[in-house]
């Protein structure tokens, strides 16, 4: 099963016409962390709708290949209950388990999709019904240190464009928020979201409307979970 899923969030439209419909739950913690000494974590969903919801939560092994992100069913860890039903108002505690021992090494990576399961429509509904569905990333802890190992690179790629690429040698994952670009004053030339998860092993790149005259050392700060990363770059001429 194959998903690019940049954002933890999500809808999924199942109708079409004039007026729109939409469940709200909200899942807390955004992240879980799981290891060999805390092999279970409790989430709690409430849900902010004025109606019912019925919320299902699938558990799949999360992997990175060329940029893009891919899921897998697993039964490497567990969330009970996998489907529930939220009064307006209401709130579930789900827990998630892990099943395996963790890897001696390196992070072992999975997200848990909670989607709504929504109800019939009724007779003289007309119009666009949304289904919400949140993925929440689950990270289990190696035996050993789990460190990110940054590797930063940046490149022209045309007119007034840069490209910011960032490949992890580390054994846990990194959790980008925002990139910032610096000229050798310490001017900001450019700041950009990021909000991307680069997994062990993996690498993934930004494209920045910046321009840089050809060996200049720019300043890159990037804004991650573990506070900010600096690097001195010169952009080659790729």
């Amino acid at each position: 099963m194959r998903a690019r899923q940049a954002a933890a969030c999500l809808a999924t439209l199942l109708a079409v016409a004039g007026s729109a419909y939409a469940g709200a739950f909200m899942v807390t913690p955004i992240r879980a962390t799981l290891s060999a000494s805390q092999p279970v974590i409790a989430l709690t969903v409430r849900n902010d709708g004025a109606d019912q919801s019925v919320v299902q939560v699938d558990a799949m092994t999360w992997a990175q290949r060329e940029g893009g992100d891919f899921y897998e069913p697993t039964r490497d860890i567990i969330a009970t209950p996998p489907l529930f039903k939220l009064e307006p108002g209401g709130s579930q505690v789900v827990r998630v388990g892990l099943r395996r021992a963790p890897d001696a090494t390196r992070e072992l990576t999975f997200r848990l999709f909670l989607e709504e399961v929504p109800p019939p429509p009724k007779p003289d509904f007309k119009g666009l019904r949304v289904a919400l569905r949140m993925a929440v990333p689950v990270f289990v802890t190696p035996s050993s240190a789990a460190v990110p190992r940054l590797q930063w690179r940046l490149a022209a790629a045309g007119s007034g464009l840069l490209t910011v690429g960032l490949r992890n040698d580390g054994n846990a994952h990194v959790h980008v928020t925002d990139l910032r670009l610096e000229s050798p004053p310490g001017q900001e030339l450019v700041r950009q979201k990021a909000a991307s998860y680069v997994l062990p092993g993996q690498s993934r790149e930004w494209r920045l409307k910046a321009a840089a005259t050809p060996g200049t050392v720019l300043r890159l700060v990037a804004r991650t979970d573990d506070g900010d990363v600096q690097a001195e770059l010169e952009p080659d001429g790729r």
